[in-house]
C-alpha cells in the first residue's frame, strides 16, 4: 500500500510540474502585471514568481526531472526494467504530462494562483542550483522580452473581443476604439469638406435678411470669408455675430474675425486633432502644395473618423459631405 502511495505522490509532483510548466511559462511578464494592476488578484498571485522567468522555468525543469527520475528507479525496483520503463513512460506521459498540462492549459490563471505558494517554495528549496543556471541564461539570452502588438493585431484583438460572447466588448466600443487606433494613419484630405461644397461669403457681400436666412438654413456655426474666390481667404465669419441683427448693412469682411488657420492637405489626422486642441480654434482651411484652398477641416470632421460615423444634428443637411461634393461634381 505504502509503494502506491508513493507513485502517487510522485505522480502528483510531477503532473504538478509538468503543469506549472506550461501555465505559468505561457504568460508574458507584462500583460500578467497589466491584469494585476487592474485588480486581478490570481494575476496578483503569479506575477512575482513569474517575473523571474529563467529562474521559474530553470526550477520547474529540475524539479520535473528530478521527480521523474525517482520514479523511474523506483518502479525499477519493483519490477523488471522493461516492465518498469513501460509503466513509468505510460504514468508519466498519461498522469504527468498530458492531462496536467491539458487542465493547465485552460485555467493556467487559477490553477496558477492556487498553486504559487508551492512554486515559492519550491523556488526557495532550489534556488542553490537553478540561480546558477538561470543566471548563465540570462548573460547568454537576454531578458525576455514583452509581447508588443501593431495596431492592425490591436485592432484584431478588438475585433475577436467583440465578436465573443465571453468579453464585455461591445460593438460601440469595438469602432471607437479601432477607429482611435487608426484615425493618425488617414489624411486631412480624406476628412475634410471638400472645395466645391464649402460654403463661403465675400468679403464685399452686405449683411442683409436673405445672408441671415441663409446661414439660418445650411445650420453651419463658421463660414470662411474670401476676397475675389476661395485661395484666397481673409478671415472666418461666426454666426454668433449675426445674432440679433446689429449687424445688417455691414460688410461680412468689417464683422469677421481675421484669424485664420490653415493646414496642409497631407497632414495626419492626429497632428490636425493636436492643432485644434492647442490653437483652440475648431476649423482650418486646408490647402495643396501649391497654396490652393482645397477645403476646410473642422474638429468634428476629425472626431467622426475616431468614433467613426458621422455626427449629425437635426439641422444638417448632407451627413457626408465628401460623398455629396463627388454627387454634385457628377451632376
Amino acid at each position: 500500500m505504502e509503494y502506491i502511495i508513493i507513485v502517487l505522490l510522485l505522480l502528483a509532483f510531477s503532473a504538478l510540474f509538468s503543469g506549472l510548466t506550461l501555465g505559468l511559462m505561457g504568460w508574458d511578464p507584462q500583460e500578467l502585471k497589466r491584469k494585476a494592476e487592474s485588480g486581478d488578484e490570481d494575476a496578483a498571485l503569479i506575477y512575482p514568481v513569474r517575473a523571474d522567468g529563467n529562474l521559474l522555468l530553470t526550477t520547474l525543469l529540475i524539479g520535473n526531472v528530478l521527480v521523474n527520475a525517482v520514479l523511474s528507479i523506483f518502479l525499477s525496483s519493483l519490477t523488471t526494467g522493461l516492465v518498469a520503463v513501460v509503466a513509468a513512460t505510460m504514468l508519466i506521459v498519461i498522469f504527468g504530462e498530458i492531462l496536467p498540462q491539458a487542465m493547465f492549459n485552460r485555467q493556467a490563471i487559477y490553477l496558477g494562483a492556487r498553486f504559487a505558494w508551492v512554486v515559492r517554495l519550491f523556488l526557495f528549496v532550489l534556488y542553490p542550483v537553478a540561480k546558477p543556471i538561470a543566471w548563465t541564461l540570462d548573460k547568454m539570452l537576454g531578458a525576455e522580452l514583452p509581447d508588443i502588438y501593431s495596431k492592425q493585431e490591436l485592432v484584431k484583438l478588438i475585433e475577436d473581443h467583440e465578436d465573443s460572447h465571453h468579453s464585455e466588448v461591445d460593438e460601440d466600443e469595438e469602432r471607437i476604439i479601432t477607429g482611435a487606433l487608426t484615425f493618425s494613419d488617414r489624411k486631412v484630405h480624406d476628412s475634410m469638406t471638400p472645395r466645391t461644397v464649402v460654403h463661403a461669403f465675400d468679403e464685399n457681400k452686405i449683411i442683409d435678411e436673405e445672408l441671415l436666412q441663409e446661414v439660418r438654413e445650411c445650420g453651419l456655426s463658421r463660414f470662411p470669408i474670401f476676397k475675389g474666390d476661395l485661395d484666397t481667404i481673409t478671415g472666418m465669419l461666426y454666426s454668433s455675430q449675426l445674432i440679433g441683427g446689429g449687424n445688417i448693412g455691414k460688410r461680412v469682411g468689417d464683422v469677421g474675425s481675421q484669424e485664420v488657420r490653415y493646414m496642409q492637405e497631407n497632414t495626419s489626422l492626429d497632428d490636425a486633432l493636436h492643432t485644434f486642441i492647442k490653437t483652440h480654434k475648431h476649423l482650418s482651411i486646408v490647402r495643396d502644395e501649391f497654396g490652393g484652398m482645397v477645403g476646410v477641416l473642422t474638429l468634428e470632421d476629425v472626431l467622426e473618423e475616431i468614433i467613426r460615423t458621422e455626427i449629425v444634428d437635426e439641422r444638417d443637411i448632407h451627413a457626408d459631405m465628401r460623398a455629396f461634393a463627388r454627387e454634385k461634381k457628377r451632376s
